[in-house]
């Protein structure tokens, strides 16, 4: 087959190159022949100049005497009937006739370049277009691809971490498969479902999860794909893609990443985008028109549902709006379950305790240390996978890869040794603050140092005390290299980020300041251009930004008046942690709190 077609497309450039030869030719030659009147031509005939000639019944032409050099020329005839006498008694040694090919050469002529443009459009355009999967001449069809479920089926057990979204959309399932058990009682199939939460939950996984469990047909598309720069493409592949999914009924349609498409139609100050407001008028007229899609379920995937225009999450277009959220610790420990049957573990692994080391990570975090610490394992040519891997994989993810190549000088390496040491030292003295788990001068990423911490459980809700433990410990690092060096450096710029950001929460989103007292101050995130709030005001005066920024300065000053006194109390702790990073450049908890005790540090864990 790949022979056939490579020598079809052999023979289309060789009929192209002899065409374009013969024209090529003709026209050359054409250019080279000087045109002359007959009455000329017979007077150089008379005068014996001409050498020779060829005569049709179209043209004669040939060649004559031009001074000492030869040259060609051409000339329409006329009746002469002593045309030939003439040659005779001019001397032309060599005069002939040939067939009328007029015609021949006006084809070639007028339809030639003609034929070799279309030739070459039709090759080079829409062939290689169709070859290279653009279909440039059917941009109003949908690009969503029906998914094989017989070769990559999903199901809820491949699905971890998320119960209770998963025993919602149990129902939608059920109805799926027993569709007549609900239309007995007068229940209709949901048209839609809003998937939302952060980045890297599961929320595509659990549509295919769906499809799997059902085992119905699946088309999955991304909203960038709806919006080209041609007008009405967009509404032409919703279209497309719902007659197709019509046809395979009852189907599953899944758009990830719907707020490409779907974002809120604002009143055109600014300009605008009337392409993609055309494409979600489509969308919102498949869901919910005058025809009704029956049998299809459009499942929508966003981790930006706020943006999202309100026509679209009204009941009877998107029924159900479910959320995905981070797992928590129980969650953890099912999603490094489900990884983990990828990979060899060893006997030493427990993945409750890495659940528990791992708050905040989503399902796309936790495959990724899982996968990190294989890859760590095998380049250490180990035969299983132990727990200081995943270990090392978790810190790699929240503070960057080790760059052990840095040179950092001794001075330098002091500075960042008391630094992680004012951290972990005030971690370890405030009450209720979440345990050291390692401090480390190795630098990470852009950090030359860092302070692990690691809450013993999941929590959803923060105090006031814990937010101001939290501004301690981040101003730990600044408060140790002005006691111990009297002296300040650039090293806490990052820390000083987080603590004027938690501090500026207090006051204006929290309500933690008796000054501000319970308001909450918080500037509108929603985006501009979306028909409100188009000319931003102040939500408050200037004095109220005054007092705003009076409290945040007087809670950061008394968070660092706090922290410097916690390091005075303890300077022999402080200077001990510090030699001891200087020496062993990594220590745990259990060493900290040997060398807390005054006694000597164990070996460090290999990290």
């Amino acid at each position: 087959m790949p022979f056939k077609k490579n020598l079809k497309q052999m023979l289309f450039w060789v009929l192209a190159f002899t065409l374009f030869i013969a024209v090529y030719q003709n026209v050359k030659t054409a250019d080279k022949e000087k045109e002359i009147p007959y009455s000329e031509f017979k007077a150089k005939v008379k005068a014996g100049e001409v050498m020779k000639v060829t005569v049709r019944p179209d043209l004669i032409k040939g060649e004559y005497k031009d001074g000492a050099n030869t040259a060609s020329f051409r000339t329409i005839p006329l009746t002469d009937a002593k045309l030939v006498e003439d040659m005779e008694a001019g001397g032309i040694k060599s005069f002939s006739g040939e067939a009328d090919k007029s015609w021949i050469t006006s084809l070639i002529l007028n339809l030639g370049w003609i034929a070799i443009f279309v030739f070459l459009w039709w090759f080079l355009f829409f062939r290689q277009a169709q070859m290279g999967g653009k279909q440039a001449m059917s941009f109003g069809k949908s690009r969503a691809k029906q998914q094989d479920l017989k070769k990559q089926k999903v199901t809820f057990k491949d699905v971890a971490g998320c119960d209770e979204t998963k025993e919602e959309l149990n129902d939608i399932v059920d109805y799926l498969k027993n569709p007549k058990k609900y239309r007995l009682l007068g229940g209709e199939l949901p048209k839609g479902v809003l998937l939302y939460g952060p980045p890297g939950t599961g929320k595509t996984l659990l549509a295919r999860a769906i499809a799997g469990e059902a085992n119905v047909p699946f088309f999955t598309s991304s909203g960038s794909e709806f919006v080209e720069m041609f007008v009405g493409v967009g509404a032409s592949r919703v279209r497309d893609l719902f007659e197709r999914a019509k046809k395979s009924a009852p189907a599953i349609v899944f758009i990830d990443e719907l707020d490409a498409v779907a974002r809120a139609r604002f009143a055109g100050i600014g300009g605008g985008h009337d392409e993609r407001e055309q494409t979600l008028n489509q969308m919102l007229v498949e869901l919910d028109g005058f025809e009704s899609n029956e049998g299809i379920i459009l499942i929508g995937a966003t981790n930006r549902p706020d943006v999202l225009d309100p026509a679209l999450l009204r009941p009877g277009r998107f029924d159900r709006r479910i959320n995905v959220p981070i797992p928590d610790i129980k969650g953890r420990t099912e999603v490094l379950q489900v990884h983990a049957l990828k990979i060899k573990m060893g006997p030493d692994t427990d993945l409750n305790v890495i659940a528990r080391h791992t708050p905040g990570f989503v399902g796309a975090d936790l495959a990724n240390i899982v996968n990190e610490a294989a890859i760590m394992a095998a380049k250490h040519d180990r035969k299983f996978v132990e727990q200081k891997d995943i270990e090392e994989a978790i810190e790699k993810m929240i503070a960057g890869p080790q760059r052990k190549s840095r040179l950092i000088s001794d001075s330098e390496k002091k500075i960042v040794a008391y630094h992680e040491a004012g951290h972990a030292l005030v971690a370890r003295m405030l009450p209720g603050s979440d345990p050291v788990h390692r401090v480390s001068i190795i630098p990470r990423g852009p950090a030359l140092g860092y302070t692990l911490q690691l809450p013993l459980e999941d929590k959803y809700l923060t105090s006031k005390t814990e937010i101001l433990n939290k501004l301690s410990i981040l101003l730990g690092g600044r408060a140790a290299e002005e006691l111990t060096f009297n002296e300040v450096t650039t090293g806490a710029h990052d820390d000083l980020s987080k603590v004027s950001n938690y501090a500026q929460k207090m006051v204006m989103e929290f309500g933690m300041s008796e000054k501000i007292g319970p308001l909450s101050l918080r500037k509108d995130e929603s985006e501009v251009f979306l028909g409100r709030d188009i000319m931003r005001q102040p939500a408050y005066s200037n004095e109220t930004a005054k007092n705003v920024d009076d409290e945040v300065k007087r809670i950061v000053q008394e968070c660092f008046v706090k922290t410097k006194g916690i390091l005075t109390d303890n300077k022999k702790s402080l200077d001990a942690i510090a030699a001891a990073l200087i020496e062993k450049e990594v220590i745990d908890a259990a060493e900290m709190d040997a060398i807390m005790k005054g006694q000597a540090p164990g070996e460090v864990v290999g990290v």
